[in-house]
């Protein structure tokens, strides 16, 4: 039985393009996979500790094997069970609209909050950085205002992409797959197409 983390990262719900594919996906996936189980973040509900000072003290009185505060113990525990959730998962389902070529502020938030040192990832003097996820692989589900297509076609200014993949290969999670919904600002016709478009994509690659 394989644990599916879904992460969706559009506050948008039921007028959200990425969330349409993104349900798509699941209902295939799920129809495919029916004993498998599935846990959704939306990076807008959960609660996630703030990434201050605090945190940053903390995160590196872990970091450097420093005696950590009782409120700095506090506040990483809250981070790693976020980030215990995340680690979790077989396999990952992502969904993101651009903003400013880039991905959600909350999104950021939460990869911040995860991405913990000793949690999914360690660090030496010897061996430098070594990922704690391997085996692991994501879908990921774009969309964009403007027309941001997928490689070989990328844009340069487009920062969403590139950041997704670079930041789940630190964790060593290989993107099997990816789907992109744009433009989204176009005629509702022509945004209609897209989006179906999109979803049949998703259905394929969910069933398989």
């Amino acid at each position: 039985m394989t644990h599916l983390v879904y992460i969706e990262a559009s506050p948008m719900q039921a007028a959200s393009t990425s969330i349409a594919v993104a349900t798509a996906w699941l209902e295939a996936y799920r129809q495919a996979h029916p004993d498998d189980t599935v846990d959704t973040i939306n990076v807008w509900d959960i609660d996630l500790p703030p990434f201050d000072a605090d945190m940053i003290a903390a995160k590196f009185a872990v970091l450097r094997a420093q005696n950590a505060t009782a409120p700095q113990q506090a506040l990483w525990a809250r981070a790693v069970a976020v980030s215990q959730r995340f680690n979790a998962a077989d396999c990952y389902l992502f969904s993101l609209p651009m903003w400013n070529f880039g991905i959600p502020y909350r999104l950021k938030h939460f990869i911040d909050v995860v991405t913990l040192p000793g949690q999914n990832w360690r660090w030496s003097r010897e061996a430098g950085y070594q990922a704690l996820l391997p085996g692991k692989r994501a879908t990921l589900v774009y969309s964009s205002a403007g027309a941001y297509p997928l490689r070989p076609d990328e844009d340069e200014s487009d920062f969403q992409k590139p950041y997704m993949r670079r930041w789940l290969r630190f964790l060593d999670i290989a993107v099997t797959a990816e789907i992109s919904a744009s433009p989204t600002l176009v005629p509702p016709e022509a945004l209609a197409a897209t989006k179906a478009g999109a979803m049949e994509r998703a259905r394929a690659l969910a069933a398989n």
